[in-house]
């Protein structure tokens, strides 16, 4: 039987700056027992989550999210500090936040309705950009703001070249696979 795996197009982090991230995880990862560490090699921002998809479905979205993408200037998002969603006490996601963009905003919209008007079924809550960094709390000591404030992360401020549809793989680390690259205007990738 044949594996069906999930997509999603992202905001794609250059190699350095998931270094940094991971540097800054490492100073801290001990004081924070969380079940599941993301591998940086995965470190990303969602910008829309598809789901499981069919090929063809998946080329159209894509074709129209690489006119919009190429249309975009490269910018900048600087990391900012970290966050959790879930119970106060026992957070479900552990993540780090980046800067406010207008740029970044735009894209996601513009992402984000294309892949509604091609028919996938995209959450509907507020975009938070953000990286994952670790799920599932795993300590017999609750999670506490105090605790939170520990993990502070120098500013750090990265280009965004490219917008990717990822390809989920569960089963592998890291675990994102590169289905389609978007390059923005004036990146490298142009």
């Amino acid at each position: 039987m044949k594996k069906k795996h999930h997509y999603f197009f992202a905001v794609k982090l250059p190699v350095e700056a998931k270094t940094y991230i991971k540097e800054q995880v490492l100073k801290h990862k001990n004081q924070f027992p969380f079940r599941r560490w993301v591998h940086h090699q995965d470190y990303h921002i969602t910008l829309a989550f598809l789901g499981v998809a069919e090929a063809a479905l998946l080329e159209t979205a894509a074709d129209q999210v690489s006119s919009v993408v190429q249309k975009n200037n490269r910018f900048t998002l600087t990391v900012s500090k970290a966050g959790v969603f879930g119970r106060p006490r026992e957070p479900r996601v552990f993540w780090l936040s980046v800067s406010q963009s207008g740029q970044l905003q735009n894209i996601r919209d513009s992402v984000y309705q294309i892949c509604l008007e091609t028919g996938f079924k995209v959450e509907k809550k507020p975009f938070r950009p953000l990286i994952t960094l670790a799920r599932n709390w795993d300590a017999s000591f609750p999670f506490t703001k105090e605790l939170l404030n520990r993990f502070e992360v120098p500013p750090y401020t990265f280009p965004v070249e490219e917008i990717v549809l990822y390809e989920t793989h569960l089963d592998q680390t890291p675990k994102y696979k590169e289905y389609a690259v978007f390059p923005l205007a004036g990146s490298g990738g142009n």
